[in-house]
């Protein structure tokens, strides 16, 4: 049996995919550790020395671009909101986001599929232009030959957003692991009461944005015909036992107590599936070309092939 070379976060929803040696007859998993996620996605869009592994969706698109022979699988990771998660300053007078306008945003790379999704909503929702914000930046971009935007500047080697937030450089940045996750300096949501203006963007546009898939190697699909079925297979089950157990979870986590909240307005917290994702991977395809991370137009579903419809062992394509 072949061992195939994984990479997944450490998500609830896919534990017991992990605990699975085989995936079907001649190929096992052989899970592989990482410290950071983010350099896992790092590693697949230059080199791809994984055979199966989570990816962040924008570098999965700027990847399939230039012509990495990958495949996504409409199995979403990890699901949030992105109304939320762009913090400024305790007291910094933002009447709209709009206003963000003329100011240094800090944000780990340019590129994170975060600030992709937040730069894309704020621009359909408040008329920001993101052209006409700074972007600040302390990570290089996972494609050596991207090039940058004007108003993207990178700070200093061995300088982070946290340090250019304490020093008074910058007010306002990314949370978690797109910027700023352990600032010292009290920060609030650029847009307040963030919870019910994402349920209302949802329940006007439809759109839930993700920040991981599933990406296969295209070699694996031809070597192995149906594992693309078999992996949704797994991960379809693995999602359904997780839903089901959720609200007897004694020490509810915060992906837990998100779902949890989610669940009150959507039947399922982590759809999978292409059609089920539709109107969302075609909203990132449009802000990755707003935002001149990728040069073309394509169509979602030829990009994130749904292995439930069409043929088996079928493999993406930008067009």
């Amino acid at each position: 049996m072949e061992r195939l070379k994984t990479v997944l976060g450490r998500h609830a929803q896919v534990a017991d995919v992990r605990a699975l040696d085989a995936i079907q007859p001649g190929a096992g998993f052989e899970f592989i550790e990482v410290k950071r996620m983010p350099d896992a996605y790092r590693d697949m869009v230059r080199t791809q020395p994984y055979d199966i592994c989570e990816m962040a969706p924008v570098m999965y698109l700027m990847a399939l671009e230039r012509g990495a022979p990958l495949t996504a699988l409409p199995i979403p990771m990890t699901r949030r909101f992105r109304h939320s998660g762009l913090r400024k300053r305790k007291g910094l007078a933002l009447a709209s986001p709009r206003e963000l306008e003329g100011r240094r945003v800090g944000v780990r790379n340019y590129s994170v599929t975060a600030a992709v999704w937040t730069r894309g909503i704020f621009a359909d929702d408040y008329g920001l232009d993101p052209n006409r914000v700074t972007w600040v930046t302390e990570e290089p971009e996972n494609l050596d030959d991207m090039p940058l935007p004007p108003n993207v500047l990178r700070l200093p080697p061995g300088r982070r957003i946290v340090d250019a937030i304490e020093a008074g450089e910058i007010d306002v940045a990314f949370d978690g692991l797109a910027g700023a996750a352990d600032a010292r300096v009290e920060m609030e949501d650029v847009v307040p009461d963030a919870a019910r203006v994402e349920r209302q963007w949802f329940e006007r546009t439809g759109i839930y944005p993700i920040h991981g898939v599933i990406v296969v190697r295209n070699d694996v699909l031809a070597r192995h015909p149906g594992i693309d079925q078999a992996l949704y297979a797994h991960f379809a089950r693995a999602k359904e036992i997780y839903l089901a157990g959720l609200d007897a979870i004694a020490d509810p986590g915060g992906d837990d107590k998100r779902y949890l909240r989610l669940r009150q307005f959507m039947n399922d917290p982590l759809p999978y599936g292409f059609e089920e994702n539709r109107v969302s991977l075609q909203a990132l395809v449009r802000y990755a070309h707003a935002q001149k991370l990728i040069g073309r137009q394509a169509l979602a579903e030829n990009l994130f092939i749904d292995p439930r419809t069409g043929p088996a062992g079928r493999v993406a394509q930008w067009k």
